[in-house]
């Protein structure tokens, strides 16, 4: 798949050949969907806490006697039935996580990008080069790129166009920049379009291919 090569300002250079192992995968959709649940499951952090009745303040003593009151028996004020007793069956902390294979994982990356690219939503650009490493010059340069819809800027390693696009870019809302080497399901499916450098494909390829 032959796609354009366009510098900052939205303008062809040349044309460049995608790689077909990235971009033309088979689309498996459950795969995609088994990657992003297990994703978002990680990202959870587990801490939910209730008290169970052995942990609540209070108690200790019987309410009342067993028999001859008339009342329901009762053996301590910590029992879930009370106000302020213990909770049964409520949240503790526990892990979410879930495994998965690489070898799936990088699968399931692989058919993202596929549907990225039959989608024509994947451009790519020369360099990432501003006239000057600020956040509205870098907002031009990427409404001349994608227009009005969000982006995703994969970059190849932490350089120097790293930083500045860390600093710029960090600060667009409709934007977002990540290393080649963190691309993850989740950013794929939330940003429209993916703005990639040319270096960046041969990192890519290294990386899943």
């Amino acid at each position: 798949m032959k796609v354009d090569v366009l510098n900052m300002e939205g303008e062809k250079l040349r044309e460049v050949e995608l790689p077909a192992a990235l971009f033309e995968a088979p689309i498996n959709v459950d795969l995609m969907h088994q990657a992003y649940q297990r994703q978002m499951a990680n990202a959870r952090l587990g801490t939910h806490e209730t008290k169970v009745r052995g942990e609540v303040s209070g108690g200790g003593a019987k309410p009342w006697k067993q028999k001859g009151t008339g009342r329901a028996r009762q053996g301590s004020r910590r029992a879930a039935q009370w106000v302020g007793g213990g909770r049964i069956h409520t949240p503790h902390p526990r892990s979410y996580a879930q495994r998965m294979p690489k070898k799936m994982r990088q699968a399931a990356l692989r058919s993202a990008l596929s549907v990225k690219a039959k989608d024509a939503s994947v451009i790519i650009v020369d360099d990432l080069n501003i006239s000057e490493p600020k956040t509205k010059a870098m907002s031009q340069a990427l409404n001349k790129l994608v227009g009005d819809k969000t982006a995703l800027v994969v970059l190849p390693q932490k350089d120097q166009a790293y930083e500045i696009a860390m600093r710029t870019i960090g600060n667009l809302e409709d934007a977002k920049v990540l290393l080649a080497g963190y691309l993850n399901i989740r950013d794929l499916f939330n940003y429209d379009t993916l703005v990639l450098p040319v270096k960046t494909l041969d990192t890519l390829t290294a990386n899943l291919g």
